[in-house]
């Protein structure tokens, strides 16, 4: 069990520790961007801009930052990567960020983040000597490890905290103020309004869609977050999948489990709760036909209905693992939302939505081919979990 909550630990760049429970409505924002903006260059000097990061912390940073090392927040890289349009700037990342990366689109689209180092960090245990050797100008690292800010800061780098879970696993919003923080930062490629439009004109879209579903007709749904031959974890009602159920108008059936981040469960749990639909993270290697062959250990999935009905999906892997937020997080939105209730999103048409997203917001120009790629992920972005 140990060794299984630090997997789980490094997976999500918190310690595991209590959080806000519930899920809020992702209209809510915690500052403009603009008010933000303000504040920083009133407080900046010629070189430097002082900001106020995501545990509280007043950082001041210089100006012209052209080296990135990011700790333990996994799906960070991938979302500074797609800020900038360009992977330059970072200089070192965990494995696992690397992991997805290769075996995802960002790496496609930008293979020079390939070239970031991995060996500074293992298991969210960071070697201070090892991080001098890349002279990173800033240091993101997780809010919910305060002690490892402590560690960096000692060790005399800018740190900068962004967290996962102050947001209570709601990741419209998480995503929204990660690119508010950035556009601070980094004012020459601020996107912090455009972000924000397009995410909550999505979750405004779905919300109407979905809101007068009667409570007896929301689909069950089960996040198979990890599974293999000696264990099953799923979301309880303090994690992503609660959130994610929620928004779009479904139900998350292991919600009765009170408990941060990720759970084990049992097969006679997931009997009892009987989904309609499951969705399977790529934090597992495990795809839909492990559990229609019952090929991994040696539980039965064939009473379940998300198994008889033949709704069994694999997340999307786009920029990162699309479980967390990220920022694939409003076309994942969309995504589960149309595969839940096609019926409702019949007129959707994903590949024109994910591209027309990445063009407007991002500027990244996306083929048909590559946004295909990103609904069929293999099971290699799981290695290492």
């Amino acid at each position: 069990m140990k060794k299984f909550k630090k997997i789980i630990c490094a997976i999500l760049i918190a310690a595991m520790v209590p959080v806000f429970g519930g899920c809020s409505s992702s209209s809510s924002s915690s500052s403009s961007s603009k008010a933000n903006a303000s504040s920083s260059q009133a407080s900046s000097s010629s070189d430097t801009i002082t900001i106020t990061d995501q545990a509280g912390n007043e950082v001041t940073l210089p100006k012209d930052i052209k080296r990135i090392a990011v700790c333990d927040i996994l799906p960070l890289p991938s979302v500074l990567t797609v800020f900038f349009n360009s992977g330059d700037k970072i200089v070192g990342m965990s494995e696992p960020s690397m992991t997805a990366a290769k075996n995802g689109l960002l790496g496609k689209l930008y293979p020079e983040i390939l070239k970031a180092d991995t060996g500074f960090i293992k298991d969210s245990e960071v070697n201070t000597e090892e991080l001098l050797k890349l002279k990173p100008d800033v240091v993101f690292y997780g809010a919910s490890n305060p002690e490892m800010g402590d560690k960096l800061r000692e060790a005399g780098f800018n740190a900068v905290a962004i967290s996962v879970n102050k947001w209570e696993y709601n990741t419209i919003e998480t995503l929204n103020n990660w690119i508010d923080l950035l556009s601070q930062i980094f004012p020459e490629d601020a996107k912090a309004d455009v972000v924000k439009k397009h995410s909550e004109e999505v979750y405004k879209m779905v919300q109407d869609r979905v809101k007068d579903i009667p409570d007896d007709e929301r689909a069950n749904v089960f996040f198979l977050f990890k599974y293999d031959e000696t264990s099953i974890a799923t979301s309880g009602n303090s994690f992503f999948g609660s959130w994610w159920a929620k928004a779009i108008g479904a139900k998350n059936v292991a919600d009765d489990i009170e408990k941060d981040n990720a759970v084990p469960v049992n097969m006679e749990q997931i009997y009892k709760y009987n989904p309609d639909i499951i969705f399977m993270t790529n934090f597992t290697q495990a795809q839909p036909k492990d559990l229609y062959n019952n090929t991994i250990g040696s539980n039965d999935w064939s009473k379940v209905k998300a198994v008889e009905d033949k709704k069994v999906y694999k997340m999307p892997l786009g920029m990162y693992r699309s479980y967390t937020p990220g920022a694939d997080t409003p076309m994942t939105l969309l995504w589960l939302a149309k595969t839940t209730y096609p019926d409702k999103f019949k007129d959707i048409d994903l590949t024109k939505e994910v591209k027309d997203y990445y063009k407007e917001v991002f500027g990244v120009d996306l083929s048909d081919k590559q946004v295909e790629s990103i609904f069929a992920p293999t099971s290699d972005a799981a290695e290492g979990f």
